[in-house]
């Protein structure tokens, strides 16, 4: 069990939960607020929609434990709200429900609109109510009640201006600790390198550590270091070759004609039955005055229309009396649309890990290539980067680790 400190409605909650409860449950079961209502269980029908920090959320794929300390409010809570009690008079008037059951949740998410998007019009609810199914209105109703809602207020002076977002990433994220365990710190140099402030990793890559990232860029940020037994001019010649450095990561390659500082690459990623092949762009800056890097990049996919970006920071630090170099990384990304379900911190960051290593024995393998002249052979990543089969090995590895530690009890 876990304990957990947070504010339902109002008022101070503290409570012991299994780490696996839902949000959803830990409401409707433990403090009997069923007007959180559960649809599909997998954040798709928004039923559960109820407000994390004065932001909409899907409670049901929501853990209470990650909401320790967050400001939770139900549509129990939203009484005496004007906004809500102007919505729920006309839902009423406009015929906007009739089983009632997906109610709750859109009266939340309509909520949001309001006072999010003041001036919004039936096109702009649609596509913000998108989120929010209904089996038996047709939606005409509940566009139709919101836009009056809309209008009434901005007739009657009470519209307020957009509530721009301050934060990138899931509800809540930005409350996420700030304490940094990794052996990456954040260096002072103008290029915003990065040193280590323990020892070497001992094996080719480190395990990759999440750390808060910057409120305003991404979603997370990982940090990982791995060595090469190569001296560091010879790595840091590598790293100036963008296509190079790019097509050693796995699943990855190159359409367009690249240059040493810009790649347009493709990567292909499979997650069981899914397939995306991610398109994009990268580009890359370096400063050798401390051999230091950025590569920032952007890319989507057209299958599902998924989107992300990201910037990768190094570091060339040397080790063994220079004889090898350490590659010290920061990763920073954000990942939208569908493929967003599979980006769960924990598992991304095994992922990673599993990623960097890869590209560790393949960047080793080319320099090696390179010492012993033309025509040697060089590891070649795989066409496709298999997610699902990297998921299941770390799925399956933490499973033995439990077992182990149940046994030994």
């Amino acid at each position: 069990m876990t304990a957990i400190n947070l504010t339902v409605n109002g008022r101070a909650v503290a409570a012991d939960v299994e780490p696996r409860t839902s949000l959803a449950d830990f409401l409707r079961d433990a403090l009997g607020l069923t007007g959180t209502h559960l649809g599909c269980e997998h954040g798709i029908c928004g039923a559960c929609t109820l407000m994390i920090d004065a932001m909409p959320a899907r409670s049901c794929i929501t853990l209470a434990v990650a909401c320790d300390g967050a400001d939770i409010t139900t549509i129990e809570g939203l009484d005496e709200d004007e906004v809500m009690q102007a919505l729920r008079a006309a839902f009423s008037r406009e015929h906007a429900l009739q089983c009632g059951y997906c109610t709750p949740g859109m009266l939340a998410s309509a909520r949001d609109v309001v006072l999010r998007m003041p001036d919004a019009g039936a096109r702009e609810i649609r596509v913000a109510m998108s989120g929010n199914l209904c089996r038996c209105t047709g939606y005409v109703g509940i566009v139709r009640a919101i836009q009056r809602v809309i209008e009434s207020r901005a007739a009657n002076g009470a519209a307020l201006p957009p509530r721009p977002r301050t934060t990138l990433g899931p509800v809540g994220s930005d409350r996420a600790p700030t304490t940094d365990h990794s052996p990456v710190a954040h260096a002072s140099s103008s290029t915003t390198a990065i040193a280590s402030s323990g020892s070497a990793p001992t094996g080719p890559a480190s395990r990759a550590v999440a750390a808060a990232p910057p409120a305003d860029r991404f979603q997370s940020t990982l940090r990982q270091s791995f060595r090469v037994d190569h001296r560091r001019d010879d790595v840091w010649a590598f790293f100036g070759r963008l296509p190079d450095v790019t097509t050693c990561l796995p699943g990855t390659s190159l359409i367009g004609a690249p240059t040493d500082d810009h790649v347009q690459p493709r990567m292909r990623v499979r997650v069981g039955p899914i397939v995306a092949e991610f398109e994009g762009v990268a580009d890359a800056v370096r400063d050798p005055s401390n051999h230091s890097g950025t590569i920032r990049g952007s890319a989507r996919d057209a299958r599902s229309g998924s989107m992300t970006r990201g910037e990768i920071r190094y570091v060339l630090l040397e080790e063994k009396d220079a004889t090898a170099t350490r590659v010290d990384l920061e990763v920073g990304y954000t990942l939208t649309g569908p493929l967003a379900q599979f980006g769960r911190s924990t598992i991304v960051e095994e992922i990673a890990a599993r990623m960097t290593d890869t590209f560790a024995r393949n960047l080793q393998a080319r320099l090696d290539a390179v010492d012993r002249g033309p025509g040697a052979a060089q590891a070649v990543p795989p066409a496709t980067l298999d997610a699902g089969s990297l998921v299941f090995s770390v799925l399956w590895r933490r499973i033995k680790g439990a077992l182990r530690r149940l046994l030994h009890r």
